[in-house]
């Protein structure tokens, strides 16, 4: 447990990441088949490669149900709803990571999302995205994908190409409806 001293010096940096760019700079020599390597759990327990999901374009997403940014479930929806006939998918990791904003089981994790936010996208079973238990794709994706750093709230996106490379990263706060996602999901899909 964190000194209480220190939270309000942790609030202050939490605070302080949406001031941030929303667009990470793009790392084109960013390690992309490793990513079809990892096996992931989904919400209803099975385990599953990424490899599924080669050759689409992916919106990685490290979520929480009792978040400030939880209404980006809608948004996330939305984007899918909107590209996914053109090879585009949101994958969505519960965690609880921060300040314990998503305490619930996998089964309540996926009845809050369908009955709130009639989501349709993949949600896998809770991971962890930080600290000394962190799931190994976040690991990757925070040490190895080409934008390193530690994942700082809920709602932290990878944008990752049809070859697996991730292009872009995008801090808790970016809309997912917003030109800063959109243009570069844009780019990598097939035109209409």
């Amino acid at each position: 447990m964190a000194h209480p001293l220190l939270l309000p010096v942790a609030l202050t940096v939490l605070f302080a990441i949406p001031a941030l760019p929303a667009l990470a700079t793009a790392v084109p020599h960013a390690a992309g088949p490793a990513l079809y390597g990892f096996t992931v759990r989904t919400i209803d327990g099975a385990d599953t490669s990424l490899a599924a999901w080669r050759g689409k374009t992916l919106l990685i997403v490290n979520t929480a149900s009792r978040c400030g940014f939880t209404p980006q479930y809608e948004a996330l929806e939305a984007l899918y709803k909107r590209y996914a006939a053109r090879g585009f998918v949101v994958l969505a990791f519960p965690a609880n990571n921060f300040m314990a904003q998503e305490p619930g089981t996998d089964a309540e994790i996926q009845q809050f999302c369908t009955t709130k936010y009639a989501t349709t996208f993949p949600i896998f079973a809770k991971i962890s995205v930080r600290g000394r238990h962190i799931a190994p794709l976040y690991a990757w994706l925070t040490q190895q994908s080409g934008f390193p750093g530690a994942i700082p709230w809920n709602f932290a996106k990878f944008l990752v190409s049809p070859e697996g490379r991730v292009v872009a990263r995008f801090e808790p706060a970016t809309d997912p409806l917003s030109k800063d996602v959109t243009a570069p999901l844009e780019a990598l899909l097939p035109t209409e």
